[in-house]
């Protein structure tokens, strides 16, 4: 990663104007603050501690992955695995109904086959299990390839590093228990130790199950309520941005696409950033995620409106301004998750921490490239946050009872 003096001069182009918009917002910010207070809509007051965490139980098979619908875990590892020689097409298809077996069978808390440590399975938590595939995964079972599949374009805030991207194969495992998530991943990598070895893994969490209002958006670290125009699961429009239709390869279809990038957030310097000008960047407000505009988190933002000074309240270069997309069909569904590691041996940093950004979508080219295109060319979150790491990967539909997931793509 770069040191902090050589990042781009446009940058700090942004950063300045993030200071100036800030200056014009002060008041407005002041005398919207008592109408913004608050629980958001739609949200009871209370935690969604119904029942005891450890015994919700997702059901696996299904004609979707259950992940892309069900409420996220609290906890997650995400993991890239890179095929061995020689591995070929039958072969992969014994691993799938390996894993798929192993996976149907903890995400409703019974132990995998070879479990010698069952009791860790009793506690499945809202257990999920995603498997993707990258582009030598396709290639090697000899499928139709998405013309999405593969490296995203280069884009010029990024500063990727070779151990958090790419990958053959994608193992998603989440749950709002952070032990079940160890012992399902140590089960599936036991799985997968004759057919890929281990590229990168990456963990991260929300918070704790029971400690907000269920249907709360998530926070990341920098504070902010992140993903709040995410389409709800289950409703046409979602399935519409989400699900692979007739124009994807047969074996596709009823599956998804999921990005994933890592991005660091500079901490420190965004401790340095007053509250005016920390909300000025996003377009939002931190305390209920509503639009500077005014409203409620879900509101419409309403770009024309104007400050006192004359210039919009929503800054041209605001993040919720430029990754806004207008057709549903068009937009992404995001799926964050935050990441906390120590410091590099000899760091002054108290942490190296950041964002698992991650996201559904039914055609990376046609909905992600274009928001990531957008953001790239001028956001002014842009000054406190790098991406680091980049994978794209194929989600195959779900299967059926006796069936395996990616056996469309698979069966002889």
């Amino acid at each position: 990663m770069r040191p902090a003096d050589s990042a781009p001069s446009r940058r700090r182009f942004l950063a300045a104007g993030a200071a100036v918009g800030a200056g014009a917002l002060v008041g407005a910010a002041a005398g919207a603050g008592a109408e913004r207070a608050g629980a958001l809509p739609g949200t009871p007051d209370r935690p969604d501690n119904a029942g005891v965490n450890g015994q919700r139980v997702i059901p696996f098979y299904g004609p979707h992955q259950a992940a892309v619908k069900a409420r996220p875990g609290a906890f997650a590892s995400f993991v890239a695995l890179d095929l061995l020689p020689g591995v070929d097409r039958a072969r992969l298809a014994a691993w799938m109904r390996l894993i798929t077996d192993d996976a149907a069978r903890l995400t409703q808390g019974r132990a995998a086959l070879a479990d010698v440590e069952p009791e860790l399975a009793a506690t499945p938590a809202g257990l999920t299990v995603t498997v993707g595939f990258g582009r030598g995964f396709v290639n090697r079972a000899r499928g139709q390839r998405p013309d999405w599949l593969g490296p995203l374009p280069a884009f010029s805030i990024d500063r990727l590093e070779d151990r958090w991207s790419g990958g053959d194969v994608l193992l998603i495992v989440a749950a709002d228990e952070p032990v079940t998530v160890a012992h399902t991943l140590r089960m599936l990598l036991k799985d997968s130790r004759s057919f890929a070895a281990l590229r990168w893994r990456q963990d991260g969490f929300r918070r704790a199950y029971g400690s907000d209002p269920s249907g709360r958006t998530m926070r990341n670290l920098f504070g902010q309520i992140d993903g709040s125009a995410n389409l709800a699961p289950g409703s046409s429009e979602f399935d519409a941005a989400v699900l692979a239709g007739d124009d994807a390869p047969a074996w596709l279809r009823g599956g998804t696409s999921f990005v994933l990038r890592r991005i660091t957030m500079d901490l420190d310097g965004w401790d340095a950033a007053d509250r005016a000008g920390r909300e000025n960047s996003v377009g939002r407000t931190l305390d209920t995620g509503a639009p500077l505009t005014g409203g409620r988190e879900r509101d419409p933002l309403d770009l024309d409106k104007s400050g006192p000074s004359g210039l919009p309240i929503i800054s041209s270069v605001a993040h919720a301004r430029r990754a806004r997309v207008e057709d549903p069909t068009l937009r992404i569904v995001r799926l964050g998750y935050n990441y906390e590691d120590p410091p590099p041996p000899g760091s002054a940093a108290l942490s190296d921490s950041g964002l698992l950004f991650g996201s559904w979508q039914a055609d990376v080219n046609r909905q992600f490239v274009p928001i990531q295109s957008a953001l790239d060319e001028a956001d002014l979150l842009n000054v406190w946050t790098t991406p680091v790491g980049s994978a794209v990967f194929a989600i195959p539909p779900g299967c059926r009872e006796g069936g395996y997931v990616g056996e469309a793509l698979l069966a002889v």
